[in-house]
């Protein structure tokens, strides 16, 4: 009889160490909040003007999730070619609606994603030797040697240049002296270093001149409006993604940063 009740407490007793064992042990801690979704990578083509902008957003959307951003940044002219030739590409943003267009004609991208984006101006720059020289008037004078602007069948912003200079009646004339560039940065380059006496860029790429000097802002009259339309490519391969991202430029966030480099949010 005793030894079946001994043997009873010590059935008991391993239940009971048991059970503390289990109740005194700590729960683990909520996993910490960060990026779920699955890592994929999206090739975003972007006019080269928006190259600061979009790595500022590309370090914020990180926090957020974990698709690698792929950007190529190029003149618009020759982004849209290349998506034309079948390069990778999920989101396209450009610096022209002509560009856009072509694309849209070609039915390269999702007609109902397209939508303007941003705005920006066309604004006169001067090595920094060449501040005191340079002024719209003064373009077809003796003391401007050299004037750079991107390539307008291929860059946007020397489409613009081209455009105001042929309605400030001086296209003509100032032939003999244009440096053309691959892109908007290239003039920007040209001129800070001092290689060209002065430039026609955006204004958001203005706003990032080392040595150089801003003139002015050309009228908005004197060349057709400014409009950086955006969408989505047709047969993304990463549409879901894309389309995650594209939400995410249109936040307050993104729209700030927009604003910080020089934009006008539409």
């Amino acid at each position: 009889m005793m030894k079946k009740i001994s043997l009873v407490l010590v059935i008991l007793m391993i239940f009971a160490l048991a059970f503390t064992g289990c109740a005194g042990k700590p729960e683990k801690p909520p996993a910490a909040e960060g990026p779920t979704d699955e890592s994929v990578e999206i090739n975003i083509s972007a006019a080269a003007s928006l190259t600061d902008a979009l790595t500022e957003i590309q370090a914020e959307y990180a926090k957020e999730s974990n698709a690698v951003l792929q950007f190529n940044f190029a003149a618009s002219g020759t982004l849209q070619k290349q998506i034309q030739e079948g390069a990778p590409c999920d989101l396209f943003i450009s610096a022209s609606k002509a560009h856009m267009d072509a694309l849209q004609d070609a039915g390269l991208i999702v007609a109902d994603s397209r939508r303007d984006l941003l705005g920006n101006a066309l604004t006169l720059i001067a090595a920094a030797e060449k501040a005191d020289a340079v002024t719209p008037e003064a373009l077809t004078g003796g003391d401007v040697t050299s004037i750079s602007i991107g390539t307008p069948e291929s860059v946007p912003a020397g489409k613009y240049a081209q455009e105001a200079l042929e309605n400030m009646g001086i296209w003509d004339q100032i032939q003999d002296k244009l440096i053309l560039a691959k892109d908007v940065r290239q003039v920007l380059e040209y001129v800070d270093t001092g290689n060209v006496d002065c430039g026609l860029v955006y204004k958001s790429d203005a706003l990032l001149l080392k040595t150089g000097v801003v003139i002015g802002d050309l009228p908005e009259d004197s060349h057709s409006p400014i409009i950086y339309p955006s969408a989505l490519i047709v047969n993304s391969a990463q549409a879901e993604a894309a389309a995650k991202f594209y939400e995410f430029l249109q936040t307050d966030y993104a729209k700030g940063v927009f604003e910080n480099y020089g934009f006008t949010v539409l």
